[in-house]
């Protein structure tokens, strides 16, 4: 799943949480499921900040994108 596709979800789940209509089971369901998605989304976010750092530490050279979204120096 892409991060935004994640954060998205994790959104999704904290509006549910908010909006006071689930019962006690679904909260914790929602919880563990919101608390995966925290940690995945860090995760993204530290490659992201990896990628970045990749790309402005090569200065001029050429940086070529795939298709998938990765950087290849």
């Amino acid at each position: 799943m892409k991060f935004e596709d994640n954060l998205a979800k994790l959104e999704g789940l904290v509006r549910k949480m908010e909006s006071g209509e689930m019962n006690l089971d679904e909260m914790i369901t929602a919880f563990e499921e919101g608390r995966k998605l925290v940690e995945t989304c860090q995760k993204d976010l530290e490659s992201i900040r990896l990628r970045i750092e990749k790309v402005t530490a090569s200065g001029t050279e050429e940086v070529k994108v795939k298709e998938d979204g990765d950087i290849d120096l």
